[in-house]
C-alpha cells in the first residue's frame, strides 16, 4: 500500500511522446500515472548519481591541491 497521498499537477507534453507512453502502459497491463511516476523515479534517480556531490568536490580539490607535486612525479 501507498503511503504518501498523491498530489494531482498538469502539465504539457509532445502529443507523439504522450502517446509512445500510453502504447507502453498498454503493452505493460499498467496504468498511464505509475508509468510516468516510474520515468519520473528514473530521472531523479539518473540525475542524483550523475554528478558528485558538492562535499566530494570540495575534498577532491584540497587533496590535488595538497599532493599536486606528487601526482605529477607518479605520473612521470
Amino acid at each position: 500500500m501507498r503511503k504518501t497521498a498523491l498530489i494531482k499537477f498538469s502539465t504539457q507534453v509532445d502529443p507523439q511522446l504522450l502517446e509512445q507512453v500510453r502504447d507502453i502502459a498498454d503493452d505493460e497491463g499498467r496504468k498511464l500515472q505509475a508509468v510516468i511516476e516510474e520515468a519520473l523515479r528514473s530521472l531523479v534517480e539518473e540525475r542524483r548519481h550523475s554528478r558528485p556531490r558538492a562535499h566530494v568536490m570540495a575534498a577532491y580539490q584540497v587533496g590535488l591541491a595538497a599532493f599536486d607535486p606528487l601526482y605529477k612525479k607518479l605520473a612521470e
